[in-house]
């Protein structure tokens, strides 16, 4: 991802939501689930369809400070990812 100011949103036939049988935040769609990582729950959770992809690494480094670099990649390459396999819209 070359630019950090799309703005990302769940897909029209996605639900994130905390699963307590799980013990993890999941993500339901017509095909399945798929059980997500801390991390990746707490990016998801700030892919609400008003915050740039800019914004949501700012959150996140004020969440979790110390490695803003870690933060910038890991979040790029998460968003990438959901994006390609339909979770995401841009």
């Amino acid at each position: 991802m070359t630019s950090l100011s799309p703005i990302p949103q769940l897909g029209p036939h996605h639900v994130f939501r905390w699963e307590a049988a799980q013990h993890a935040h999941i993500l339901l769609y017509p095909e399945g689930m798929v059980k997500l990582n801390p991390a990746a729950a707490e990016i998801l959770l700030r892919c609400d369809g008003r915050r740039t992809v800019a914004q949501i690494i700012d959150d996140l480094d004020a969440a979790f400070p110390g490695n803003r670099a870690a933060i910038e990649r890991d979040t790029q390459a998460f968003i990438v990812t959901a994006h390609d396999k339909g979770w995401l819209r841009l």
